[in-house]
């Protein structure tokens, strides 16, 4: 950054969750905050559909909103989960706790959550422009260019903060500076959101308090619920291949791939048909980029490492830049110029992180959740866990519920646990025997990080 000075105005480019949350941190610090975003103002208009409309909101996620005094409001309005369901093409259900009691994550709309940010955000003196798509972006004078309605405005800020999302238009312009690294990998999936409806009572046809899972190896069916009893479903399916997208091009093909593959699932599904032809089929990236920062503009969010969404990480990791910033910005009085590399530092070896274990854990979720050498090696870290709270601590408690250990930390400490599980498993027996080993012996072999 060039100036220490404080900045008297920060524009932010991109009105969604994590542009929405970071302007009401910088509005409570004393900033004259404004966001310009491309879409209609979604407190007015119905946005399209097909894009997930509820996510996994977890301790992450959570430590931000109470710090800007929304979590309590957040919680009150979403539905927790304190597990796995997993339904095998008989319709048999396996349950799967996410930790242990007390502990879940929360399926919570992204629409409200959105919208609440944005009209708190406004109650705190920052200023949306909806509408407005960026056009330009020149670095070295902080000046953008933005297209409204075919006019053409300029606007000129002391500090830019892109986030602006996975397709970026403040990132096109670090793409184009000198010495930027840049990546975007596509997996061979592609999702698309289907529904299932309340009971005739307005009831809900599942367990409502659990991520439903149907793994299929190669892909999967999830269901998240919402608090009006509905179901919010995502198929994740490949593009190409025999069984794909591609296959799937007529009613008759649609219906009979469900029955055969979803047979519990279909027949709560009374709009399948519709949906799945009304709904966009979308593309799942992994994007990674460095440096975050040029001159007196700042990546953040999915503008700077977005990520496929198998962990429920996206959204809290996004959420988490935003707490990380605001807490380097007390720990350095406001000092931009301190401020903007040592985040940009700190945060990428997280967000990479967290980006190799969403992708690791789409296997998981698609094939080895009803695999039962997988199941009992859960069943043996589960046991661990309990008796060694501290010093055994499993990998999706790691990063869904212990927000103090960083995702970088996360992703090593699994790499030991790993490494010591191999070993477990290879016990004779172990299947029958399990129960009887040297917990104790297990637990300490894995050395703390720090």
């Amino acid at each position: 950054m060039h100036t220490k000075k404080k900045p008297a105005n920060i524009t932010i480019v991109g009105a969604g969750l994590v542009g929405s949350l970071l302007s009401i941190y910088l509005a409570k610090r004393g900033y004259k905050v404004t966001v310009f975003e491309r879409r209609m103002d979604m407190r007015k208009h119905v946005l399209g559909a097909g894009r997930s409309i509820n996510l996994a909101l977890s301790n992450r996620g959570i430590r931000a909103l109470e710090e800007v005094g929304l979590a309590q409001q957040m919680k009150d309005n979403a539905v927790p989960m304190h597990g796995r369901m997993m339904h095998d093409l008989s319709g048999k259900l396996t349950y799967q706790p996410y930790g242990t009691a007390g502990q879940f994550i929360n399926s919570i709309s992204r629409t409200g959550l959105n919208m609440v940010l944005i009209t708190e955000a406004e109650k705190h003196g920052v200023d949306f422009f909806f509408e407005y798509k960026c056009l330009d972006l020149d670095l070295a004078k902080t000046t953008l260019t933005f297209q409204n309605a075919g006019d053409i405005r300029h606007h000129t800020a002391d500090l830019i903060i892109g986030s602006d999302g996975a397709f970026s238009a403040i990132r096109s312009a670090f793409q184009i500076s000198d010495r930027f690294d840049y990546s975007q990998d596509y997996i061979e999936h592609g999702y698309k959101e289907l529904r299932i409806p309340p009971g005739e009572a307005g009831e809900f046809l599942m367990e409502k308090n659990a991520l439903h899972i149907w793994p299929r190896e190669s892909f999967m069916l999830i269901a998240l619920p919402n608090p009006d009893a509905t179901f919010t479903c995502t198929l994740f399916f490949p593009f190409e291949g025999n069984v794909s997208f591609s296959k799937l091009s007529n009613d008759h093909e649609v219906q009979s791939f469900f029955e055969k593959y979803f047979p519990d699932a279909v027949k709560q599904m009374p709009t399948l048909l519709e949906d799945f032809r009304d709904n966009p089929t979308s593309s799942l990236v992994t994007m990674r980029c460095y440096p975050w920062v040029k001159h007196n503009t700042l990546l953040i969010g999915d503008a700077s490492h977005a990520i496929v969404p198998f962990y429920g990480q996206g959204m809290n990791a996004g959420f988490e830049d935003c707490r990380v910033l605001n807490e380097l910005l007390n720990q350095h009085e406001d000092d931009w110029g301190r401020v903007f590399p040592q985040f940009q530092k700190l945060r990428k070896p997280d967000t990479d992180a967290i980006a190799q274990l969403a992708l690791d854990n789409f296997v998981e979720m698609r094939d080895l959740v009803g695999d039962p050498d997988f199941l009992l090696r859960k069943k043996i870290e589960a046991k661990l866990h309990e008796l060694y709270p501290s010093a055994w601590v499993p990998l999706y408690s790691m990063v869904t519920f212990h927000d103090e250990i960083r995702y970088s930390e996360a992703l090593e400490m699994s790499a030991r646990q790993k490494e010591i599980m191999d070993r477990v498993m290879k016990t004779p027996s172990i299947e029958s025997t399990w129960q009887s080993l040297d917990f104790a012996a297990i637990a300490s072999q894995l050395k703390p990080l720090r």
